[in-house]
């Protein structure tokens, strides 16, 4: 797996980003039985940096915490099932990788939803790192069937890992 990171506020968190994205990022893929080596890039930004990401990809003119690009589409969230016809597009041709896609997290989010909810920036951090990455696995959360199901995955990562809300910096 390669798990790019791009910190463009040089934001510095009591964690390294790269060490915990990728741990999270590796937990996701086990737990969804990916059958290939994945490419991942993630870009740490501020909240003026998402809300223009936000607004030039999704028209909304909105700061928010984490934004997901998936590299595929999924008939089903979690079957990683590729047309003969696409794996030319699907493949990194060097690394031979699954471009899997790629996660926008704002560090100022980060920082605030932690403070908010009162669990550690890991745990909120890694907690956003863990629903981008179920959103490139192709799950959504736009009905409540689908968004419980999201949940559930995203606990069952973090708690497989021990990054618990309870554990503070």
């Amino acid at each position: 797996m390669t798990f790019y990171v791009e910190n463009e506020t040089d934001a510095d968190f009591p964690f390294d980003i790269l060490a915990v994205g990728k741990q999270v990022a590796k937990e996701v893929l086990e737990a969804e039985r990916c059958p290939y080596e994945v490419q991942v890039n993630l870009l740490v930004t501020d909240n003026a940096g998402i809300r223009e990401f936000n607004k030039e990809y999704r028209g909304i003119d909105a700061e928010t915490d984490v934004l997901s690009f998936p590299g595929l589409e999924f008939a089903r969230p979690g079957v990683f099932e590729i047309e003969e016809s696409s794996l030319h597009d699907c493949f990194d041709p060097d690394s031979k990788e699954l471009i899997l896609g790629d996660i926008i997290v704002s560090a100022d989010r980060v920082r605030e939803q932690a403070e908010n909810y009162g669990h550690s920036e890991e745990r909120e951090f890694a907690f956003l790192v863990a629903h981008s990455m179920f959103h490139l696995c192709g799950y959504d959360h736009m009905e409540e069937t689908e968004a419980r199901v999201m949940e559930r995955k995203q606990e069952e990562v973090l708690k497989t890992l021990g990054i618990t809300r309870d554990k503070k910096d």
